[in-house]
C-alpha cells in the first residue's frame, strides 16, 4: 500500500503541474483579457482547429521556475489539424508575464518550426507578445539557438509552407519580426501593434512624441505601411481569416492547392461594367465578382495601395490569384506602393503552384518629382520581377487601357503570360492617344493660331494614332491571342488555366535574382 502511494503521490504533482500550466495565470489576469475583448490563448487555439486534435508539446517548460509564475514558459506550441490538415501552431500567453519570451519560449518555438520543416506544414503564429525578457537575455539573445534562430528558421520555411500571422496584441522590438516573415497578417483593431522601439523608447531616444497607435498600431500597419494585410474586429473574425486564407493554398510548396465546393457567380460578367470611356471610373471588384466562382473572393491588403487590388479566388472550386487594377482609386495608377504589393502577392501564389489571373486597365507607374524620390524605378523593377520570375500559369486580361510600363508590370505578351486576352474595350499603347499627340506634336500644335485649324489638326492625328494601335491591328499582328465579349471571359479563363496545368515550372539557372527593392 505504502510503494502505491508512492506512486500516486509524483502522478498528482504531475498532473498538478499540468494542470497549472494549461491555466496560464488566466486567474490573475482573465479580468484583464475581458476588459481588453481578448480570449485566453486555449480558446484561441481551439477556435483555430478541428476539436480534439491538438497535440502539444512542452507543456512543462519551466513548471519548476522559482516564483511558479511561468506556466508553460508563457507560450503553447504544437500541432493539430485545421480543416482536415495538420498546421503547426505557436501560441502566445499574454497573462504570462505579457507573452514574453524566456529562453525556454525561444527553444519551444525553434523546435516548432524545426519540425514544420522536416514535416513540412503550415505554421500558424497566434501572436500577442511583449519581446524578450531582458532580464534572461544572455540566455535567450545572442547563441546559436537564440532568437535569432527563429527568423532564420522563418526564412527557410518561407515559400516551403504557408505561414499565417494573427496579431492579437503587441508584437514588440525584434519580436515583431515573426509577424514580418510571415505570408499574411491579420491585425486586431484596436489591440494589436507592432513596433522595433515603444513610443516610450521613441520619446527617450529620438525625442518623439507618438502614441501606440501611430507608432505601430492595426490601423497604421493595414493602411500606411504595408506590414499588416487585414483589419479585424476581434479575436474570433483573425481565426476566421486564418482559416479561409489557408482554404486556398496547399500543406507546402510540393503539392496543389485544395479544390473547393463552388457556385457560378450570381452576375456573370456582362457589357457595360467596363465602361469604353478610358477616363470613366469603376470599381474592379465588379469585375472580379463576374468571373470567379459566388462569393469566393478573399481580398488581401484592402486598405493599403487601394489602386490596386490582390487577392485569392476559386475558378470551378480551383485557387486563384487576382491582381487587378482599380480605376475607382487614383485612377488605377501603378505606385511604389501598388508595385510592392503586388508584387509580394505574385511571389506567394507562385510559391504555392497557385495560377494568377491579371486584370488590366492600367494608365502606367506614377510619374512626378515625389514618386521618384521614392523610387518609384527600383519599385516598378521589383513588381516586374515578381511577374517575369512566376512560373505558374498566368493570364493577362486587358479589360480597357494599359499603357506603358503598365503592360510589364501587369504581365503583357512578352512575360510568356499563357494568353493575353482583351475585351473589345481595350487598347494597348506607350500612352494614350491625348497625351501621346501632345507629346510628339507639340510644337507644331503651339504654332497654330487659328483654334478651329489647331482643334481639327489634333483629331487628325488623334485618330491617325488610335488606327496605329487598333486592337483588331494588334490581334492581326499576334500581338494578342484573342478578344473575347465580357459574357464568353469566365469560360475562356476556366478553359486555357486548365490546359496549362502541366506546365514546366523553370525560370532560369542561378543562385538568386539581384531583385531591386
Amino acid at each position: 500500500m505504502a510503494e502505491q502511494a508512492d506512486d500516486h503521490g509524483p502522478g498528482e504533482a504531475i498532473a498538478a503541474a499540468q494542470q497549472r500550466a494549461r491555466r496560464g495565470n488566466l486567474d490573475r489576469h482573465g479580468d484583464k483579457l475581458r476588459a481588453a475583448n481578448k480570449r485566453f490563448v486555449r480558446e484561441r487555439i481551439d477556435l483555430l482547429i478541428d476539436e480534439g486534435s491538438f497535440v502539444e508539446d512542452a507543456l512543462l517548460a519551466n513548471a519548476i521556475a522559482p516564483a511558479g509564475d511561468l506556466p508553460a514558459d508563457g507560450v503553447v506550441t504544437g500541432r493539430a489539424l485545421v480543416a482536415g490538415r495538420p498546421v503547426a501552431i505557436v501560441a502566445n500567453d499574454p497573462t504570462v508575464k505579457a507573452g514574453s519570451w524566456g529562453a525556454r519560449t525561444v527553444e519551444k518555438i525553434i523546435r516548432l518550426t524545426e519540425r514544420a520543416l522536416t514535416e513540412e506544414i503550415p505554421i500558424a503564429w497566434l501572436i500577442d507578445s511583449a519581446g524578450a525578457r531582458i532580464t534572461d537575455q544572455v540566455d535567450l539573445f545572442p547563441g546559436r539557438r537564440g532568437a535569432g534562430r527563429i527568423f532564420y528558421n522563418q526564412v527557410r520555411l518561407s515559400g516551403r509552407v504557408p505561414q499565417v500571422c494573427c496579431l492579437f496584441g503587441p508584437s514588440a522590438a525584434g519580436g515583431a519580426y515573426i509577424p514580418a516573415f510571415c505570408d499574411v497578417v491579420f491585425m486586431v483593431d484596436g489591440n494589436a501593434s507592432m513596433y522595433l522601439g515603444s513610443p516610450r523608447m521613441a520619446e527617450e531616444v529620438i525625442g518623439e512624441q507618438v502614441t501606440l497607435e501611430e507608432m505601430g498600431g492595426a490601423r497604421m500597419h493595414t493602411s500606411v505601411s504595408g506590414c499588416g494585410d487585414n483589419l479585424v474586429a476581434d479575436d474570433d473574425a483573425a481565426i476566421e481569416l486564418a482559416k479561409l486564407y489557408l482554404s486556398y493554398l496547399p500543406s507546402n510548396f510540393r503539392q496543389p492547392p485544395p479544390w473547393s465546393h463552388w457556385q457560378p457567380p450570381e452576375r456573370p460578367l456582362a457589357d457595360g461594367v467596363v465602361p469604353a470611356d478610358d477616363k470613366a471610373t469603376y470599381d474592379v471588384r465588379a469585375v472580379i465578382d463576374g468571373l470567379v466562382d459566388d462569393g469566393s473572393f478573399f481580398e488581401l491588403k484592402p486598405d493599403f495601395a487601394p489602386e490596386l487590388v490582390v487577392g485569392f479566388a476559386s475558378l470551378e472550386g480551383q485557387s486563384l490569384g487576382v491582381v487587378a487594377n482599380n480605376p475607382a482609386a487614383k485612377g488605377g495608377v501603378l505606385f511604389t506602393d501598388s508595385a510592392d504589393k503586388a508584387a509580394r502577392f505574385v511571389w506567394l501564389c507562385n510559391a504555392f503552384n497557385v495560377p494568377l489571373v491579371f486584370l488590366a486597365d492600367v494608365p502606367g507607374f506614377m510619374i512626378g518629382t515625389q514618386v521618384e524620390r521614392e523610387g518609384i524605378i527600383r519599385h516598378g523593377a521589383k513588381m516586374i520581377s515578381a511577374v517575369s520570375e512566376a512560373t505558374v500559369p498566368k493570364i493577362c486580361v486587358v479589360l480597357r487601357k494599359c499603357y506603358g510600363a503598365g503592360l510589364y508590370a501587369m504581365c503583357g505578351p512578352a512575360f510568356e503570360p499563357e494568353a493575353t486576352l482583351c475585351l473589345p474595350t481595350a487598347q494597348i499603347a506607350v500612352m494614350g492617344p491625348e497625351p501621346a499627340v501632345n507629346a510628339v506634336f507639340y510644337n507644331k500644335i503651339q504654332s497654330i493660331e487659328d483654334p478651329d485649324e489647331r482643334a481639327a489638326f489634333v483629331a487628325d492625328e488623334r485618330a491617325r494614332y488610335e488606327a496605329d494601335v487598333d486592337l483588331l491591328r494588334l490581334a492581326s499582328d499576334l500581338v494578342v491571342d484573342a478578344i473575347t465579349p465580357p459574357d464568353h471571359l469566365r469560360e475562356e479563363l476556366i478553359r486555357r488555366i486548365g490546359l496549362a496545368q502541366g506546365k514546366a515550372r523553370h525560370f532560369t539557372e542561378r543562385h538568386n535574382g539581384v531583385t531591386p527593392v
